[in-house]
Formats: structure tokens, C-alpha cells, sequence
């Protein structure tokens, strides 16, 4: 396996390569969730290319970017156990070089649900998935569907910009709890970890209530959030049920399909996860 620092050199590497390309882009923190989307680029791609990049721009300042888990010999390790051809893991200064202040703003999508909390972190997103689509020019690309919002902006990037890249959405991967996986569930403690699948029992509660014919919008996202507050270790930011496709918020009688949404804080993490209703 290759590790490639520059991007001169991996545009060079890329046109060496023939067959397709799948691109398994990471901030580090590899998991078995992660290994899932290396599964599928192989099934996808003759080629697959990592990337290894915890992109500073993506976080604002109260955030956890000096204290993100990553450990970058397990990574590539990882990356290697399963065939990747190379590693795209540049600097900071590779990726954005003096004089660079080009941004990418996705639009509203980007400023409603996780945007109210974390505002310009998608401009971040956005700004190093374009760069990093330019750079490695692959076919396809795989994200997750834990991260349901970001996975709908790359889809509108892609569409918008024209890349003409098949963006491959990749399954939740789950403990035997329930609690999705996450590079910041190792800032978990014990107590914590305990309380954590109720995100996910949460949101079973609310898609039960959903297959049993409730389409009260406001119902669903209420009882969701009762069944979080009752737990004292948790505190949510925002319960959402919403369109699948614009994530713009349904009032009144929903209607199928629908994404139910969460974003809670734990200790020093904060978790998001979503179930498809419909």
C-alpha cells in the first residue's frame, strides 16, 4: 500500500491506475464502521484510495480538533488489512496552501439541523470533499448514512457540480446496543456508554410509533425527546423529523418516507444518529 503525502503525487498516482476508483475518505479514528465502507469500495472498485485528513476547517473553535481520537499507524494498518492500493494522507499546508481562501457554501441544507450548532462546519465539509473529489478523481465515493446530513450535501455537490461520481451511501454500523458507531464514543466513560443507547432506543420508539400508523409530526419528535430527557447524562440539541431529501422539517401529518434525526450531547461527546421512517 501507498502512502501519499502531496498532491502532485497523487494525481500522478491516479493516472497510473486503471479501473475504477472508489474513494474511502476519513478523518482518522478508523472503526469498524469505516471498515464497512472499505468492504463495499472493493466490491465497487478495482481501486480503492483512503484518505487520512483531519480537515481543521470542519471545526470551530470550542470543538474537539486537537483532542479528535486517531491513531495514524492503527489507521493505515487498517487501510492496509483491507486492500486499499494507497492512502492520500497529506498536511494541513498541502491542503490548504498559503493564499488559499476559495470556501464552498452547500446553501440552506447546510444551515438548518447540525448547521444551527455547528455553523460553517459544512462549508468546511464541503470545501475539502470538493478538493478532495479534484484531487483523486474517483468514480465513487462512499459515505455514511449515520451522518445522514452530510451525506445529502455531497449527493447535492456531486449533482450541482457536475462530478459525475456514483456516491455510494454506506449502512450505520451498529454495537449489539444499538449505539451507532462513532470516533467520539471513546470519549465515553463508563456511565456514559451505559446511558448511550437511548439515542438509538429513542429513535426506535419514534419509528414504532410511525409503523403503527402515527403521522403526527410534532407526536413523534415529542415523545423522542421525552425518552432523552429522562435520562439526566444526556442533553439534546435538537430532535428532527424531516423530508429525506431537503431535511426541511415536517409540520402537521407527515407522510412517507421521512428521516427522524438526533443530536445529543454526552459528557464530552456529541453523538448524532437517524432511522429511516417509511
Amino acid at each position: 500500500m501507498k502512502v501519499i503525502k502531496t498532491v502532485r503525487e497523487m494525481r500522478e498516482y491516479r493516472r497510473c491506475l486503471q479501473g475504477r476508483v472508489a474513494l474511502v475518505a476519513t478523518l482518522g479514528g478508523i472503526h469498524a464502521g469505516h471498515e464497512a465502507h472499505l468492504v463495499r469500495a472493493r466490491e465497487l472498485a478495482e481501486n480503492t484510495i483512503g484518505s487520512l485528513f483531519l480537515n481543521p476547517t470542519q471545526f470551530s473553535a470550542n470543538e474537539d480538533l486537537s483532542t479528535y481520537p486517531h491513531d495514524r499507524a492503527a489507521d493505515l494498518a487498517t487501510f492496509e488489512k483491507h486492500g486499499t492500493a494507497a492512502v492520500f494522507a497529506p498536511t494541513v499546508s498541502e491542503m490548504y496552501p498559503p493564499g488559499d481562501s476559495l470556501q464552498v457554501d452547500p446553501g440552506e441544507i447546510a444551515r438548518i439541523l447540525d448547521g444551527v450548532w455547528r455553523p460553517d462546519h459544512f462549508v468546511g465539509v464541503a470545501t475539502v470533499v470538493v478538493k478532495l473529489f479534484n484531487i483523486v478523481r474517483p468514480d465513487v465515493a462512499t459515505f455514511g448514512e449515520k451522518d445522514a446530513q452530510q451525506l445529502r450535501i455531497v449527493e447535492k455537490l456531486n449533482r450541482d457540480l457536475m462530478f459525475g461520481i456514483d456516491i455510494e451511501p454506506i449502512p450505520t454500523v451498529r454495537e449489539p446496543d444499538g449505539l451507532a458507531l462513532s470516533s467520539r464514543n471513546r470519549y465515553l466513560n463508563a456511565e456514559q456508554r451505559a446511558a448511550a443507547p437511548l439515542l438509538f432506543r429513542s429513535l426506535e420508539s419514534g419509528k414504532t410509533l410511525w409503523d403503527s400508523g402515527e403521522r403526527n409530526a410534532e407526536l413523534i419528535r415529542d415523545c423522542v425527546l421525552k425518552l432523552l430527557q429522562a435520562e439526566p447524562l444526556l442533553e439534546p440539541d435538537y430532535v428532527s423529523l424531516a423530508d429525506p431529501d431537503s431535511l426541511e422539517e415536517i409540520s402537521g401529518t407527515a407522510v412517507d418516507p421521512a428521516l427522524l434525526s438526533l443530536a445529543v450531547r454526552i459528557g464530552q461527546a456529541r453523538l448524532i444518529d437517524n432511522v429511516k421512517l417509511g
